[in-house]
């Protein structure tokens, strides 16, 4: 069998290919075209960030059964089509974490000390010892927001230096790390009370300018941003304006939207402003691990057909792929909407119960997680990790299977339980294997959900559905479906209103300042039900 590779690759990771007795295609210089047909041959892929795997790549690579990405970020593989085709495709999460951690030490102690500035003045002559002022570390206050492996290793590194630590994890509460050592608070309380904000989460459709004017101005006038997570996470325009105008004393930037980046990027020139050419993962131990470990996790898959980090391989034995994949969409399904149920509340525990024809439950448990857990934390997390992911964040997980009769050939009831609520869904696959959920908190409706909705809960008086359709005619808010189920014996409704576009915060307000108005939460589903 033969693994090519297409970007550089150290020896200790090529001598590993060859010790399981596999040829290699060596050829990182290679065009794109010339990588593409050395491809059409092989078994193994290996790249990095310089090789972009694209549809007509993987259509025309007939051999090939696992695509190796040395690195965390896979946006260059078109991961769907992989699947498709059957090809595994896996990275190495995790090797980069101490690099990414020294490299945001480093340029903390840069940007407090003025060395680039420093630096800067010498070449030109100057001497401006007087002016280039800096701040000590310790006793300074610095806000961790994104507490995985990377930011947890940044908080360990800034305790040694006597600072004080707030954190902000939407999946994390207090009694995970020690109040004495590290506080857990709200964003918008980090941001306010720190002298050190640095970035450590993952860029999705959560956080993309999660840090936008209005949080930026939040910040100390004395205070300083960081970023060596993922670009666009932090506005660039944004935090260009408010370097400009002084609002705060300074930003260290590694990662951007577009990379390499270019010199009308309004970071190029703003003031108080240290940038590095994305040098996280940039350190010899960490090419050696990621070569290491994804020539080892090629080779293994390969010869012993062994996982390590799959990103797309929800349970082992692909001939049961087709068949459950339902379930898994339900299941994952699920999940997105609890998460979006919760919003700020951490999950401390999840049941699930499965009844009827499923009973194998791990690849439901891990497509469930997948969904809750995806929005806040690392692109890492797949069906593979997403259990022990799940254990690091605190969330306690049970599953159960039962053959007890329902009105349905198969359900799904998950319940997720915070401080202070429990929000179950359940849902079934009915005969077209579209997933539909029957009970939403405890009210039974069928609902195939799709698109934009909110869940509303309401005291069951007359007059609460005209008050609602009026305030969303006014905001010109078409109503798709209005679904509506209340228990017996009960004096609260619950609704679905299947809605045309986006209802804003001022919409939101004004609904749930209905007096007979319990919550009312919007909802966004991105999947094809057809």
């Amino acid at each position: 069998m033969k693994v090519l590779i297409t970007d550089p690759i150290t020896d200790s990771g090529l001598k590993i290919i060859k010790n399981y007795g596999l040829e290699i295609v060596y050829i990182p210089e290679a065009s794109e075209s010339e990588k593409y047909k050395a491809a059409n041959n092989v078994d193994g892929w290996i790249i990095r960030s310089g090789t972009k795997i694209n549809k007509d790549a993987i259509v025309s690579s007939k051999n090939l059964k696992v695509i190796g990405r040395a690195g965390v970020g896979v946006d260059n593989i078109d991961i769907p089509e992989a699947t498709r085709r059957g090809i595994v495709v896996l990275n190495t999460p995790d090797v980069n974490t101490i690099s990414a951690a020294e490299h945001t030490i480093g340029l903390i102690l840069a940007i407090s000390r003025n060395i680039h500035l420093g630096h800067q003045g010498l070449q030109k002559g100057e001497w401006n010892r007087n002016i280039l002022i800096g701040s000590e570390l310790q006793n300074k206050t610095i806000g961790i927001v994104g507490l995985g492996k990377i930011g947890r290793e940044v908080i360990s590194r800034c305790i040694v230096f006597g600072m004080k630590i707030l954190g902000y994890d939407p999946f994390v509460n207090q009694e995970m790390f020690d109040e004495n050592k590290t506080i857990i608070t709200d964003l918008n309380s980090l941001v306010k009370n720190s002298d050190y904000i640095s970035v450590h989460v993952p860029l999705n459709a959560e956080t993309k300018n999660l840090f936008n004017y209005d949080l930026l101005s939040l910040m100390k006038s004395s205070a300083y941003i960081i970023n060596v997570a993922r670009g666009g996470i932090i506005n660039e325009n944004d935090l260009a304006k408010i370097l400009n105008k002084n609002k705060i004393a300074g930003a260290a930037i590694d990662v951007f939207s577009s990379e390499p980046i270019d010199n009308g990027n309004s970071l190029i020139k703003a003031k108080n402003i240290l940038l590095t050419p994305h040098l996280g993962a940039s350190t010899k131990e960490a090419k050696e691990g990621v070569s290491i470990a994804v020539c080892d996790h090629v080779s293994n898959y390969l010869i012993n057909k062994k996982l390590m980090n799959a990103i797309n391989m929800p349970i082992s034995d692909m001939s049961k792929l087709q068949e459950l994949q339902p379930f898994l969409d339900l299941s994952e399904l699920i999940g997105d909407i609890q998460n979006q149920l919760l919003l700020s509340n951490p999950a401390k525990k999840v049941v699930i119960e499965c009844q009827g024809k499923i009973e194998e439950m791990k690849p439901i448990l891990l497509a469930y997680l997948q969904g809750l857990l995806k929005p806040y934390v690392p692109e890492r997390i797949n069906y593979i990790n997403a259990e022990l992911i799940a254990k690091e964040l605190g969330l306690e997980v049970s599953i159960n299977y039962s053959n007890t009769k329902t009105n349905y050939n198969n359900l799904i009831s998950i319940s997720v339980f915070t401080d202070s609520n429990i929000y179950r869904i359940d849902g079934s696959v009915f005969d077209d294997m579209r997933p539909r959920l029957v009970n939403i908190m405890g009210y039974d409706m069928e609902l195939l959900p799709k698109g934009r909705m909110l869940f509303l809960e309401n005291i069951d008086v007359p007059g609460v559905i005209g008050r609602v359709g009026t305030i969303l005619g006014s905001l010109n808010i078409n109503i798709a479906a209005y679904l509506l189920n209340r228990k017996k014996n009960n004096e609260f409704a619950y609704s679905v209103i299947k809605i045309d576009n986006r209802l804003d915060e001022t919409g939101l307000l004004l609904l749930s300042e209905i007096p007979e108005i319990l919550n009312v939460k919007q909802i966004k589903v991105l999947v094809n039900n057809n």
